[in-house]
């Protein structure tokens, strides 16, 4: 499931910077940083879910 996150955010950075998403926060294609702060947390996240005791 990580992986798949890390592929699928990992294009969505590389299409910001082509041509910027447009959502909120995301305007200009200097803020494609925000989506791998947003990656590493969905990352943690399902880490800790499947890996929790």
């Amino acid at each position: 499931m990580t992986k798949i996150l890390s592929l699928l955010i990992v294009a969505m950075m590389v299409l910001h910077i082509i041509r910027p998403l447009g959502l909120p926060g995301l305007r200009e294609r200097r803020d494609f940083w925000k989506l791998a702060v947003v990656a590493l947390l969905a990352i943690a996240l399902t880490a800790v879910l499947s890996h929790g005791n």
